[in-house]
């Protein structure tokens, strides 16, 4: 039987598509994972500008300034407290001394005690070849028990001497030892605040450290010309004052029928209203003459001279060649002397800024003053206001 022919019509050839949709699949995912990537990726912190890079290292400066003045009174706590220990400790040595004194005068008299206490009162007498002598020895025998209980007193009053002054001693060791802990505290903040200074301006472009120059002779133009204000005002006012006490002294002459001419004088110090003043600006002078020599030596902070000064060390040192001691800290200078008012302010007072007084610098006149700024920076003069001005102290 003849085979029939299929009319089934071929199938056509299909093509595969997996391996695009593969693809595609692995396309679509990475760019899901880069968006998924993108949007959780915190974004960059934004570069801080020049601005706000000198307000911040200008309040680290200010930081370092009160850790420095923290550190001040700690370290002078810790002389303070060092000398007290080591003369307590001088104490003790020789007052343990005494004590042996006493104890070996109490040994001798036992030891005459043992020798001669084994026998009976009445017994030594009868057995005595002298007894004349026996109430002669008894009687030194009294005197001796006497001088032997006064030892026994005396012993034991040192004794309890050594104890409070040993009790003493180590009290003061305790606090010395929290004192220099404080120091070492101190000292840690200063560096960590001067450290994070030195790094935002270390990051800075040239282009912004120009920028950051620029600032800095803005605000010290400003601050002179507010200084020569000041100087304006105080001079004027000096002026008035002059022409008041001459017109006092010329009618005062005119009442009494001559006798004190112009110029004659009362012994007032311009700026004073006092004729006491001349005995401060003589001091002042010393003073200022002091720290005008200072001038161009490095801040550093902790220092008292004479290589390089921090604020209060150089204060502290330039009114020491007046005769007066000053404290180490601005905290506790601003407490001495008497209290100014800044349009009042004469060469060699005392002028502190900031809310927590971390700084102080010692007016010259005209609006200026000597200081040792801070670190990097050398003593030099400067105008008052340079700064926020806290208060003023005229300290003798």
């Amino acid at each position: 039987m003849p085979v029939l022919a299929s009319h089934r019509k071929p199938r056509a050839k299909v093509r595969t598509t997996t391996p695009a949709v593969g693809l595609t699949t692995a396309a679509l995912a990475s760019v899901t994972l880069l968006s998924t990537q993108s949007a959780t990726a915190a974004p960059a912190e934004p570069k801080p500008a020049v601005e706000e890079v000198r307000n911040k290292v200008d309040a680290l400066y200010r930081q370092a300034g009160a850790a420095t003045q923290e550190y001040n009174r700690a370290k002078a706590a810790s002389a303070s407290q060092r000398a007290k220990v080591d003369t307590l400790l001088s104490d003790v040595a020789k007052r343990t001394e005494q004590i042996n004194e006493a104890r070996r005068a109490l040994g001798s008299y036992a030891a005459a005690q043992y020798r001669n206490g084994g026998i009976a009162p009445m017994a030594t007498f009868l057995l005595a070849e002298n007894p004349q002598g026996y109430f002669d020895q008894s009687r030194l025998m009294d005197r001796a028990t006497e001088r032997q209980q006064k030892a026994v007193d005396e012993v034991r009053k040192q004794q309890a001497s050594a104890a409070k002054q040993r009790a003493e001693a180590v009290e003061s060791l305790e606090t010395l030892t929290e004192t220099q802990a404080a120091l070492a505290s101190s000292k840690k903040d200063v560096q960590s605040k001067l450290t994070e200074a030195r790094g935002l301006l270390s990051r800075l472009t040239a282009e912004e450290k120009a920028r950051l120059a620029e600032l800095e002779r803005e605000k010290e133009a400003e601050a002179k010309e507010k200084a020569a204000r000041l100087a304006a005002r105080q001079a004027a006012e000096a002026k008035e004052r002059a022409a008041a006490e001459e017109k006092a002294r010329e009618e005062a002459a005119k009442e009494s029928g001559g006798g004190s001419g112009p110029g004659s004088g009362t012994g007032t110090d311009p700026g004073t209203g006092s004729g006491a003043g001349s005995g401060y600006a003589a001091k002042a002078e010393k003073v200022l003459a002091f720290a005008r020599a200072q001038i161009g030596k490095p801040y550093v902070w902790g220092a008292s001279g004479p290589s390089s000064y921090d604020c209060s060390g150089l204060t502290q040192a330039a009114w020491r060649e007046a005769g007066v001691d000053l404290p180490r800290t601005t905290w506790d200078q601003v407490k001495i002397g008497t209290r100014v008012a800044t349009s009042d302010l004469r060469p060699g007072d005392l002028v502190f800024f900031y809310d927590d007084i971390s700084h102080v610098g010692i007016y010259k006149g005209d609006g200026m003053m000597i200081h040792a700024p801070k670190p990097g920076a050398n003593v030099r003069e400067e105008s008052i206001y340079s700064m926020p001005i806290h208060g003023s102290v005229r300290p003798a």
